[in-house]
């Protein structure tokens, strides 16, 4: 019998699969262009780090001192105060708040009834749409000596204190701020992977007698692993980033708690205008932060791909 023949359709080029997909391309032009203008334009800037900037000659006239502010930044008390209270608050961020969404999510699909479950998922989300600024303000009039959180311990003979301005108690005002506001938006990446499981393995599983927990973990979990994978990359990525979340912790702290609260952006904010610090040690500060964040995203990537997971790449 003859070997079958492989017929081999000829490659085309960049320039043809472009122009048949020409309408895809259009659709992705304003991100790339967003990206250029806003990500990739302003990374000359970095140049900063190992410059000492001079106002009148600007980032590109100012001169090099090498690596003399990363010198600098390494025997700095207060970087490295910043740096472990960022690794502190974002790990605990991380492990107080990742299951959640998991678990609402699979919380809200054994809703039986939709329109229950959206209810919830409503309610639940709504915190996310609100700026930290807002939601900040509300807070700190709750928790404030004069709040309403205070005014209940009074009621019952206790002392006033302000878990603002409490170092023990500051950061766990972050972690349940922070669960509160992002549980619902981040559940619903789950929620759209539980929607994806065939529904009819759930019902031969209810047939042949699993329970609620064994479908869960033999059905449910597998087609929420590799979700799971990716979105825990992506945090361990961002950990010094939005793990430490600028926004919150600014509008939220105060100079009692610096010693626990202070982050390496609000660092860089507080050195960069308010105490007047030179722009190319803050931007020093910035690219050892990038340069952490890249390698833990690598190791994250890794560890992933050796434990069976596709991983980002």
């Amino acid at each position: 019998m003859a070997n079958p023949v492989t017929v081999r359709t000829p490659k085309k080029s960049l320039g043809k699969t472009i122009l048949q997909y020409k309408y895809f391309y259009l659709m992705v032009l304003p991100v790339l262009i967003w990206y250029a203008l806003f990500c990739y334009a302003p990374m000359y800037g970095v140049t900063l780090a190992f410059k000492s900037f001079n106002y009148s000659k600007g980032i590109l006239g100012s001169p090099w001192v090498g690596l003399e502010n990363f010198q600098t930044l390494l025997t700095d008390p207060d970087f490295r105060k910043a740096f472990l209270n960022t690794i502190i608050i974002s790990l605990m961020k991380l492990v107080t708040h990742f299951p959640m969404p998991i678990i609402l999510a699979i919380v809200l699909y054994e809703f039986s009834k939709t329109k229950l479950r959206r209810f919830f998922q409503t309610i639940l989300t709504f915190p996310h749409f609100i700026s930290w600024v807002v939601l900040s303000g509300i807070i700190i009039n709750i928790l404030s000596k004069d709040g309403i959180y205070n005014q209940i311990i009074m009621l019952f003979g206790g002392t006033p204190n302000s878990p603002l301005v409490d170092e023990g108690m500051f950061r766990p005002v972050l972690y349940i701020t922070h669960v509160w506001r992002e549980i619902g938006w981040d559940s619903i990446i789950y929620l759209a992977a539980l929607a994806g499981v065939n529904p009819e393995l759930f019902e031969a599983a209810e047939v042949d007698g699993a329970g609620r927990f064994r479908r869960l973990l033999n059905i449910a979990w597998p087609g929420l692993k590799s979700t799971v994978a990716i979105l825990l990359i992506l945090q361990v990525g961002q950990l010094l980033t939005q793990g430490s979340s600028f926004d919150q912790i600014f509008n939220m702290y105060s100079s009692p708690v610096y010693a626990v609260a202070d982050t390496i952006d609000t660092y860089i904010y507080r050195t960069s205008f308010t105490i007047g610090g030179d722009f190319g040690y803050t931007t020093a500060v910035g690219v050892v932060k990038s340069v952490i964040s890249l390698v833990l995203l690598w190791m994250a990537n890794s560890i992933a791909k050796k434990m069976g997971e596709d991983g980002l790449y």
